[in-house]
């Protein structure tokens, strides 16, 4: 009926085979409850979705998404050899800044709409999630970069960013 709930479900099912843990959990709650683990799983996201939308400590839950995973993944690409993942988070902590002044200069008018947390939420997990091409490199691949190198003076120490 709709072809995104079959995406879903593919997806589940990719995060059900890759972690076992979660699969036993959800094996474990479909035994107990007799409902389908997919419609288990699809009723928490469900849940999880309506608290970022109406919930007390959604922008709690986004800083903790925003900062403080991508801290811990920064300190444990700092420690391996290499700099290909380095350079993935660097790449995320400069366009999660360029969010960060775009969102203060439109926080009021964000808060407004109820489901910002939630949107919010989801384009923090997309701009780091670990795939080669995640939302941070499309960010700033398209946007950041080419406005930096149109705008940057060479040997100087900073660049002149009027726009």
């Amino acid at each position: 009926m709709f072809p995104f709930l079959t995406d879903l479900d593919d997806w589940l099912d990719s995060i059900f085979t890759s972690n076992p843990k979660i699969s036993d959990i959800f094996n474990n709650c479909e035994r107990f409850s007799h409902i389908d683990k997919h419609k288990l799983a699809k009723g928490l996201l469900f849940a999880f979705a309506l608290y970022m939308t109406f919930g007390a400590f959604a922008q709690l839950i986004c800083n903790v998404v925003g900062y403080v995973y991508p801290a811990i993944e920064s300190l444990e690409a700092l420690e391996t050899p290499g700099n290909e993942d380095d350079r993935k988070w660097l790449t995320y902590w400069v366009v999660f800044a360029a969010f960060s002044v775009i969102e203060f200069y439109s926080d009021k008018i964000f808060h407004v709409f109820p489901v910002y947390f939630l949107a919010k939420l989801i384009f923090l997990v997309w701009a780091f999630w670990p795939s080669p091409n995640n939302g941070s490199i499309q960010i700033y691949n398209k946007f950041i970069r080419p406005f930096y190198l149109k705008k940057r003076s060479p040997g100087k120490f900073c660049c002149s960013l009027s726009v």
